[in-house]
């Protein structure tokens, strides 16, 4: 696929629905939202934040509402991209020109204006994930203090990577076979997968 270098190529690129991606466009440039070409497409935003987006696809085109999740949706027109994945985006699909109500259109890029202003969005979950140190490991660290010190010198990463390798085995032998094995690893410092990452 060949990079798009601006809106009006991407309208162009995208002949079938051509006049319709421009009569959307023309909506969004009566609106104080900002024109850019992000991924390739239509992108509009405030205040560097994405707010709106411009698709084109093979049997329908349509809006895209980056955090359309708050979206009142009064008149039941937005599609979940794919259910249970996507938490925020939101999208208004047309298979022709034909299906464009301007007004409504508008009434939902204003209010999505509004929420971006509100500062309305969902932040991507950073959150750490909690390391849960499985007994087999618990006992060996209590037992062995040069142990415990230098898995507490890993990084979460790498703290994480051995619990979940002994945590995984399913047997008690195998369990204290893995735990013999990671013994010398945790006290040189390296994680699980080191010398297979430095190959």
């Amino acid at each position: 696929m060949k990079k798009i270098h601006s809106v009006e190529e991407y309208i162009e690129t995208h002949e079938a629905y051509s006049d319709a991606l421009t009569m959307l466009r023309d909506i969004m440039n009566t609106t104080e939202l900002e024109e850019t070409l992000k991924w390739s497409a239509p992108t509009y935003t405030i205040n560097g934040k994405n707010v709106v987006g411009l698709g084109a696809f093979k049997h329908h085109f349509g809006v895209w509402f980056f955090n359309g999740v708050f979206l009142k949706d009064e008149h039941n027109l937005l599609e979940n991209a794919q259910e249970g994945k996507t938490k925020a985006l939101r999208q208004m699909k047309f298979q022709s020109i034909n299906d464009i109500d301007k007004h409504i259109v508008l009434q939902y890029v204003k209010e999505a204006i509004d929420n971006q202003k509100a500062g309305k969005e969902i932040k991507p979950d950073r959150s750490k994930k909690e390391t849960i140190i499985p007994n087999e490991l618990q006992v060996a660290l209590k037992a062995n203090k040069t142990l415990l010190s230098s898995f507490n010198t890993l990084t979460p990463y790498k703290q994480r990577e051995y619990c979940e390798h002994i945590a995984s085995a399913k047997r008690e032998a195998t369990k204290q076979s893995r735990l013999e094995k990671i013994k010398p690893m945790i006290l040189q410092g390296i994680g699980l997968h080191d010398k297979y990452k430095n190959c």
